[in-house]
């Protein structure tokens, strides 16, 4: 049986026995209904992970005995940034729990003109909440000691207004139908790849072209149309077998 992960956002040192906050409590003790000697993984995206074992396990409250260090780096090889437009619920859990497992380092929401969404900031505060969690559960289910960052939701406009493309070597694309060519052949190894994807129906003709104004290269991948987040997998695991680490 694989030994459960789980995320502490706080210092963890050999020897200590600590509390697990709310949200590991209930995933332990409650959802896996493990008990006293237990062994568990911890880690706190400071590096590395812990062993470590459940020594008390309450209805309200449990205690972890923190144990060896292991400096297992799972820190990927390509930093790659997602721009996501927001796309409706399920859609965007997805979207953002796979770019996880497929190792992106930052995620951006953007706000385009046919994503679907409330004004309200906060709602959008409780969105990004949602989302910080999805992307924290993705990691423990997938080995990352590593945490991506997930950034407050601004329109789409206003953040390209804010890039410099032009870095040396780094790659921006944006994803087109449209477009010319593919993923292959565009650079020979980026130090960097920023990829930006539009929601259901994607980005409108206007917004590709004030991406293609700030310097992205528009990409389609391959000759059928993909939904949003069949498109953000896709073009993620492309990247990494390319350029990545997703081969070795």
């Amino acid at each position: 049986m694989r030994i459960p992960r789980c995320f502490l956002p706080h210092t963890l040192k050999p020897g200590e026995e600590i509390p697990l906050d709310e949200r590991a409590h209930r995933h332990v003790v409650q959802v896996l209904r493990l008990r006293p000697g237990a062994p568990l993984v911890l880690f706190n995206g400071e590096g590395g992970e812990y062993e470590a074992t459940l020594c008390a396990a309450g209805r309200r409250d449990s205690r972890v005995r923190v144990e060896r260090h292991h400096p297992r780096d799972t820190r990927p090889a390509l930093p790659v940034t997602l721009v996501q437009g927001l796309a409706k619920g399920d859609r965007m859990d997805y979207s953002l729990q796979k770019a996880t497992e497929l190792g992106v380092t930052r995620i951006q929401p953007v706000i385009t003109r046919r994503s679907v969404t409330s004004d309200d900031p906060r709602r959008l505060e409780k969105r990004t909440a949602h989302w910080r969690g999805v992307v924290l559960s993705a990691c423990e289910q997938s080995g990352r000691n590593d945490l991506p960052t997930v950034a407050e939701p601004m329109p789409l406009a206003r953040w390209l207004e804010g890039q410099d493309a032009a870095a040396e070597d780094s790659l921006h694309i944006v994803l087109s139908p449209e477009a010319p060519t593919g993923l292959r052949g565009l650079h020979p190894r980026p130090t960097a790849v920023t990829l930006l994807i539009g929601p259901e129906g994607g980005l409108e003709e206007a917004e590709i072209g004030q991406a293609v104004h700030t310097g992205f290269t528009p990409v389609r991948l391959g000759p059928r149309v993909l939904r949003t987040e069949t498109a953000g997998v896709a073009a993620l695991a492309v990247i990494q077998a390319l350029w990545g680490d997703l081969g070795d």
